[in-house]
């Protein structure tokens, strides 16, 4: 996937940010869009992106190397959102492993998750989750 902060690799070199765990949803993923082929789910049923989230996928997502799988006619954005104390109940936008790195405080833990999203047809689907914690030093 084109996000750099996503599970696996590190936010900066040293960095006292941990994953603690990652869901990827590829098998839910893979499951909707085989019903869709088949003519089970409509293009309404699976095209339903809210125009925020095709506002963020515009302004902050990044460009991945797939192909919207509904469309086929444009690459699906991601969209990274970030929840945990002392943000927003609708949680945070974050557009780079800075801003993330930034929000990942020493004792602070978050819940991320990665949506993709065509900005084509409106495809969206969630891609992944994970939490961050800010490990606290010790010493």
């Amino acid at each position: 996937m084109a996000m750099s902060f996503l599970p696996g690799t590190p936010l900066s070199a040293g960095s006292p940010v941990r994953v603690l765990g990652n869901v990827d949803y590829r098998l839910a993923r893979n499951v909707v869009v085989s019903e869709y082929r088949k003519g089970h789910l409509s293009r309404l049923d699976v095209c339903d992106a809210h125009p925020e989230l095709l506002r963020a996928a515009a302004d902050a997502g990044e460009e991945s190397q797939e192909d919207c799988p509904i469309c086929e006619g444009v690459k699906v954005r991601l969209v990274s959102y970030v929840f945990g104390q002392r943000l927003p109940p609708s949680g945070r936008c974050v557009a780079s492993k800075k801003e993330l790195a930034k929000l990942a405080r020493p004792g602070r833990d978050l819940a991320c998750y990665v949506v993709e999203v065509c900005p084509n047809c409106s495809w969206n689907h969630l891609a992944q989750a994970f939490s961050l914690t800010g490990d606290v030093a010790t010493g």
